[in-house]
């Protein structure tokens, strides 16, 4: 398996564990895949049935889930429009009076899932990626169906007495669960629902959908759509399942999802869809990136919120990833960056060899400086991973980079040490090249075809593919005219 399929997947458990690349409850995804109340906005439901140690449960893990997924995206139209599907959703579900709270997560990510104590999380990532309400409806009452089915409560439950999650976590960073995002994340991600728990919530979930009115053939269609996107974002790199991965595969998912809607309510063609309604409840949606956790420009990764940027070497891919910065070369080489909670009375040196990182050879680690910032660095080393650590003191945070290849060179040493040497305080120069995308309609005209359309977005690094992905088209396909379709564009 490459370090591609690697960091995309929860294989090698060590170095996921690491990178922090293990995704939290993908409920409703296809394997290797991976929405948000507004203070005090959008508490559409609310009960006195709900178990208080569920309501514990949800209330304790809340802001961990929004911290690790940058944070809560404010919009009160997306809001409005997700509350009326879940009021639907629950009143099929003969669940009038089950709580739910349901979040929008600031990330680019495609991925929902739910907590004990009906809190629901949906990504505007996965909101960019659905074209129409009955597949954001499908996406919900799946999520819901984890709640009333008690799958939420019995993931956690397993959290508590799976010894396998303390050793993932602690195999490669220290045993500080409480204050590590990495460690937060792995922990929450290897409590994922049973490959039995998934397709039982998906046929709750299509029965429930059905029932309120929408599409039932929804959920089969936004799978397909999902699983375009992952090999899409993967740049169709190998995305084999490891041994923690519990999710039946997409093509298995789909092929039941649709025996479903066909024996419970026929043919595809009925139900409600709701297209224009959806469309409008999206427009403007931020797509990619969020200004608030940096932007990827080339090979430079730039904050203008934080004030500082870097830049890694040729060979490497940058992407920013739940709450992280992580990259990827051909040959062989990961990189990870983000932040931790250090104490200003501990020196980096110290921080470095305090523990979280396994392997380290304490001899290795020297302080460094560059561009006028306190610098610390050190090699570790496992059975079978050669890592080159280095941690950045600025404004009063530590900054962690974190470099991984399976065999130890010297341009692997050099492309560590470089990135290393570019970290520096942003410009009025570099806050320019940050540009936001955001997702707009556009009504197919009678002569419009997918790839007219498609041509719009040519500015974008594979832009044209990327329009026939969010709207789930293909090449050549003709247009309904008088139609909206999803255009993402740069303001």
């Amino acid at each position: 398996m490459s370090i591609r399929a690697i960091i995309r997947t929860l294989g090698f458990a060590a170095l996921a564990g690491l990178l922090g690349l293990l995704a939290a409850c993908s409920s409703f995804m296809p394997a290797g895949v991976q929405v948000g109340r507004t203070e005090g906005q959008n508490t559409p439901f609310a009960s006195d049935t709900s178990d208080p140690e569920d309501e514990a449960i949800g209330a304790r893990e809340h802001p961990r889930i929004v911290a690790s997924y940058g944070g809560i995206y404010s919009d009160r139209q997306a809001e409005i429009m997700l509350a009326r599907i879940v009021g639907r959703l629950l009143a099929a579900a003969d669940q009038p009076n089950q709580k739910v709270t349901v979040t929008i997560l600031d990330s680019a990510e495609v991925n929902a899932f739910a907590l004990p104590g009906g809190y629901v999380y949906v990504t505007r990532g996965i909101l960019a990626l659905a074209s129409d309400t009955s597949e954001i409806a499908a996406v919900l009452a799946h999520e819901i169906a984890h709640v009333t089915l008690k799958h939420a409560r019995a993931r956690t439950n397993r959290v508590k007495t799976n010894e396998i999650v303390d050793k993932v976590i602690t195999g490669v960073f220290g045993a500080d669960l409480e204050t590590d995002q990495a460690s937060n994340r792995s922990r929450l991600s290897l409590a994922a629902f049973s490959q039995q728990q998934e397709l039982a919530a998906d046929k709750e979930g299509i029965l429930t959908a059905g029932r309120a009115g929408y599409d039932p053939h929804a959920a089969a269609r936004f799978l397909g759509a999902m699983g375009r996107f992952a090999r899409f974002s993967a740049g169709d790199a190998d995305q084999q399942d490891d041994f923690l991965s519990s999710h039946p595969s997409t093509p298995d998912r789909i092929q039941k999802a649709i025996e479903t809607a066909r024996a419970f309510f026929g043919a595809p063609g009925l139900g409600e869809t709701d297209r224009a309604g959806y469309m409008a409840g999206i427009e403007g949606l931020a797509f990619g990136d969020s200004a608030a956790q940096g932007t990827i420009v080339g090979r430079r990764y730039i904050n203008p919120t934080l004030k500082f940027t870097f830049t890694v070497p040729e060979r490497y891919t940058l992407q920013v990833s739940k709450g992280a910065v992580v990259g990827v070369a051909g040959d062989g080489e990961a990189v990870r960056f983000d932040s931790a909670e250090v104490p200003q009375t501990m020196g980096l040196e110290e921080y470095l060899k305090s523990g979280w990182i396994a392997g380290l050879q304490p001899a290795t680690v020297r302080r460094e400086s560059a561009n006028g910032f306190e610098m610390a660095s050190g090699v570790a080393v496992t059975p079978q991973w050669n890592f080159r650590v280095a941690v950045v003191r600025h404004e009063g945070r530590v900054y962690r980079f974190i470099f991984a290849a399976k065999f130890d060179s010297p341009a692997f040493g050099q492309a560590a040490d470089a990135t290393l040497k570019s970290f520096r305080a942003t410009t009025s120069r570099d806050a320019s090249q940050v540009r936001k995308l955001v997702v707009r309609t556009v009504v197919a005209g009678s002569v419009d075809t997918a790839d007219s359309l498609a041509r719009r977005m040519a500015g974008l690094e594979r832009g044209a593919d990327l329009f026939y992905i969010v709207n789930n088209l293909y090449p050549g396909d003709t247009l309904v005219a008088g139609q909206k379709y999803k255009i993402v564009v740069m303001e």
